[in-house]
This record gives structure tokens, C-alpha cells and sequence, in this order.
């Protein structure tokens, strides 16, 4: 396996290879991975992400599965590094972090079969698909803000060539304690399942990220808390939560929310165990007939 990645070095994004502890040029220079500010591993024309595809976290929300996967987009500018901060927005209070593992595409990808999809795909790195619920009642159908919000896509910290997603483990921590975890044995269809699939009516290019779900456990995450995604065989993505400073506007378009569907959504379901009642009821939380997207 090899583990690619961009830092910035001297103020220039610089493509390097893990060696060890060290990141290695391309002119032989060697940096510390500890140290090197991450960037991004790729730069994707597209970030899709399937919706439910853990059993843990279809039986969480006491949901089906579709009879085949549903995807969101998220766009390009919520991409966000390695060690990079994550922004819970002023007024803003259910922010979850989702470990997950994301698929990206090295050569163009259409119309292939699921036994021909691996050959498209360049390798894997780690994601944490932050939600912002607090956008949930408006955007429960895009999930643009919900999903898209700035920041809230890290990705990292390498790109990881040669690597077998069949039957790895999974597990989010933050603070050091582990919050979710699973094994990749628990998703209903695999990483060349959701390539195939998306490449039917999309043209997937090199760089194209495809994040391929999250298990049960996603909660809400405040600032300073420290989030860190682990795979087997990937590494790990750290990143912390911080306070915005740009207050959301109230002179236009839908607030945050504190409805039950978004405290529902952000705390699992086992919410109204925990005493949590919200103020209004605009949709009744799904039994597999409304919105799949957990």
C-alpha cells in the first residue's frame, strides 16, 4: 500500500508519500507527519455521499433500507483537511461528526459494472460527514446546508493506494473515547456497488469523492471538543470543533431549528429516553416512508 498526501510546504501545496513517521518530495525532503500542515489529500470536481448503508444505524432509527442506495452531493467548498478546524456556526447547536470511509475515483468512471469498478478507483482515505441539523427541517431533502455547511468535509490524511475495504474496522472518538465503531462487513452495499451505481447516469472524474456511510452512534460535538476518525489500514483524521465568528444572518431564509425532527436526528434513537423534548412537531420522525437520510 501507499499512502499519498498534499501539505503545504513553505506556503506551496506539495505532494508527498508517507514513509514511516516522515512525508517524503518527490525531490527527497523529508517532514515530519506530526508537524506537516495537511491539505485536503485530492481535489474532487464532486463530493456524493450515500445516505443509509450501515445495519448498525438503519436499526438505530428503528428504519429500513431502501431498496437500493440514495445519495446527497456536498459541495467542493466544505472540504477540509487533517487537523483542520471545524465551524459550529453562532446560534447553531447540533453539530454530529459521522466517521466514515470515502472512495475516490482515479480514472473516468461510466457505465461500469460493479465487477469493473474497482479498476476506476484510486484508492481510500477517511471522512467525517459533520451535520449541521440545525438545517434539517429545510433542508431535509438536499441536506445543502445540513451537509455543506463550510468545513464540515475533512478528509485524510492520506490517499491510501492498494488497500482492501473488505471486513476493516471503523471507529469515531472524541476526547479520546470511542463513540462509534463497526466493521465494513456491516454495510449493505460495498464500495464498488456505490461506484457502479452513481456511474449509470454520472460521470465520475479522477479525484471524485464518494463517502460510503457512517454506523450508529453520531452525536452532537461542541467546541473544543476533538474528533478523530480511525480505519484499519487508513490512519486517522483528527479535527476540532471551534465557535464560528460570523453570526448567521436573521434578516432572510430559514433559522436554526431546535424542531423534533432535527433533535431526533442528533441524538439518536434512543432521544426520548433521554428526557429531550422538542418545542414542535412539524413531521413525525420517519419509519423508512419520509426522508432515509440519517
Amino acid at each position: 500500500m501507499a499512502d499519498h498526501r498534499r501539505i503545504l510546504l513553505e506556503g506551496v501545496a506539495t505532494d508527498v508519500v508517507r514513509d514511516g513517521s516522515e512525508l517524503v518530495t518527490g525531490a527527497g525532503r523529508r517532514v515530519s507527519a506530526d508537524t506537516a500542515v495537511h491539505l485536503p489529500p485530492v481535489q474532487p470536481s464532486k463530493i456524493i455521499a450515500v445516505h443509509l448503508n450501515y445495519r448498525s444505524r438503519v436499526e438505530e432509527f428503528m428504519t429500513r433500507l431502501p431498496p437500493a442506495p440514495t445519495y446527497f452531493q456536498k459541495p467542493t467548498t466544505a472540504l477540509n483537511s487533517h487537523r483542520g478546524e471545524v465551524v459550529r456556526p453562532p446560534r447553531c447547536r447540533f453539530l454530529n461528526f459521522e466517521g466514515e470511509i470515502a472512495i475516490v475515483i482515479g480514472t473516468i468512471c461510466k457505465n461500469v459494472s460493479p465487477s469493473r469498478a474497482e479498476d476506476h478507483i484510486a484508492g481510500y482515505t477517511i471522512a467525517n460527514d459533520y451535520g449541521l441539523h440545525d438545517f434539517r427541517d429545510t433542508d431535509a431533502g438536499s441536506m445543502l446546508r445540513v451537509k455543506g455547511s463550510d468545513t464540515l468535509c475533512p478528509i485524510g490524511p492520506g490517499l491510501v493506494s492498494g488497500w482492501d475495504f473488505r471486513g476493516k474496522t471503523i471507529r469515531t472518538l472524541v476526547n479520546g473515547i470511542v463513540r462509534q465503531e463497526a466493521t465494513t462487513s456491516e454495510m449493505e452495499w460495498d464500495m464498488a456497488y456505490l461506484v457502479a451505481d452513481l456511474a449509470r447516469t454520472i460521470t465520475l472524474l479522477p479525484g471524485d469523492v464518494i463517502l460510503s456511510g457512517t454506523p450508529a452512534g453520531s452525536r452532537p460535538v461542541e467546541p473544543g471538543d476533538e474528533v478523530t476518525v480511525e480505519v484499519e489500514g487508513l490512519g486517522a483524521l483528527t479535527n476540532t470543533i471551534v465557535e464560528g465568528h460570523a453570526p448567521i444572518r436573521v434578516d432572510l431564509g430559514a433559522q436554526p431549528s431546535d424542531s423534533e425532527e432535527v433533535v431526533s436526528t442528533a441524538l439518536g434513537g434512543d432521544w426520548e429516553l433521554r428526557g429531550v423534548r422538542a418545542p414542535r412537531s412539524p413531521r413525525a420522525r420517519g419509519d423508512g416512508s419520509g426522508s432515509a437520510e440519517r
